[in-house]
């Protein structure tokens, strides 16, 4: 590379390294001027969808797919969380969204819940898994086959409950969410096999910092008229926030009972990837072409996504501390160590300790813990 090239290029591979180290603090930021800065959501907003497949490149950049082979050792318990999450749930969101009148009330309300209900689990569930302590392995799995799914899944449910709320026919939503995760699994295969998965590890903190520029654009986009709407109508925006959180914490609390009999921390951590639901995407697919109460939902959306890791980790440690426990009685360690990924029983992993990356999975050893290449990341952008 050219001396010139290489001195143009290091001042931003300079900045894109400290912002992608800044974790956490760089996402509050990021929530923080996507609603004081109305003006940067509406110039950002035509770019969502490519902000979306860039994100979603970064992810499946990330994923080690030889390790993934590997962790298909419970096709009776991931094919159960599939079913679960591509039909069952959004069969029981759009029936509630029916009996509750709330298509004829609400039309665009009831789209955004519906679209929730179809939309495939978010990239970044398996990366708040292991940095909860829960079952990462598990999670990965799930989120890989509902993702494969959902382009058929969410086109047969559009056209069983969406009718004319869409600006799209069902076939085509299907069709974008196929060709939206066929092409970025493409670049990102590209991308691994020009570069390798050593040159990505070393390079982390500048992909991370990436990552933060990028989730600007989407939540500039999706947040931007927040602070308008609640200055507009501060009631409905209230009550759409109160329906965001209460529909977060139902889906996990929901899955967390339905999967109980596979052990509390596995029903966990699969509610957990439940109610991470990948609304990035469906607006990618969507081309935002959406009412504005839905647009109003989408964003508030985040707010439970931003808070959920703070909250549910406590309970979360007490899910792995129990099993630790158990795994560590006289007559159980072995079957628990037999029946159980290894590093489902390692301890949590601080939210203090963990850079903050946009979307991506973190490398996922064969064992189910992470890799010692990588730490945990988390975000709430898809």
């Amino acid at each position: 590379m050219p001396d010139r090239l290489r001195t143009l290029l290091a001042l931003p591979l300079r900045g894109l390294t400290w912002l992608g180290g800044q974790g956490t603090r760089a996402v509050a930021a990021i929530a923080f001027i996507a609603v004081a800065v109305p003006p940067l959501g509406t110039l950002l907003r035509p770019y969502v969808t490519e902000a979306i497949f860039l994100l979603l490149c970064i992810s499946f950049m990330r994923v080690d797919l030889v390790a993934l082979y590997g962790h298909l050792r419970r096709p009776a318990l991931v094919g159960a969380a599939t079913a679960w999450t591509t039909i069952g749930v959004p069969l029981i969101v759009a029936l509630a969204a029916y009996a509750t009148g709330l298509t004829t009330s609400s039309p665009g309300l009831a789209l955004a819940l519906m679209l929730q209900g179809m939309a495939s689990p978010m990239m970044a569930a398996p990366a708040l898994a292991a940095l909860m302590g829960l079952d990462a392995t598990l999670v990965l799995v799930t989120l890989v086959t509902s993702t494969a799914l959902v382009p058929f899944t969410a086109s047969l449910f559009a056209g069983l409950f969406l009718g004319g709320m869409l600006s799209i026919s069902p076939a085509t939503l299907g069709l974008e969410l196929l060709g939206i995760l066929a092409a970025s699994l493409l670049v990102a295969t590209v991308i691994r096999r020009v570069f390798g998965t050593d040159a990505i590890q070393r390079h982390k903190q500048p992909i991370d910092g990436l990552n933060i520029v990028i989730l600007l654009v989407f939540a500039s986009a999706v947040m931007g008229d927040v602070a308008s709407d609640l200055v507009a109508d501060p009631l409905f925006t209230i009550a759409v926030a109160l329906l965001a959180f209460a529909v977060y914490f139902a889906l996990l609390a929901a899955t967390t009972l339905i999967f109980r009999r596979v052990g509390t921390e596995r029903a966990f951590a699969i509610g957990l990837m439940v109610s991470q639901r990948n609304l990035g995407l469906m607006l990618a697919a969507t081309a935002g072409a959406l009412p504005a109460t839905t647009w109003l939902y989408f964003a508030l959306t985040q707010f439970p996504i931003h808070l959920a890791p703070y909250l549910l980790t406590p309970i979360a440690r007490r899910l792995t501390a129990r099993v630790s426990d158990t795994a560590a009685a006289p007559g159980s360690a072995n079957e628990s160590l037999h029946s159980r990924p290894a590093g489902s029983l390692h301890r949590p992993v601080s939210l203090t300790d963990c850079a903050v990356s946009s979307s991506c999975i973190p490398p996922i050893s064969s064992r189910g813990t992470l890799s010692s290449h990588a730490k945990a990341f988390w975000i709430s952008g898809t």
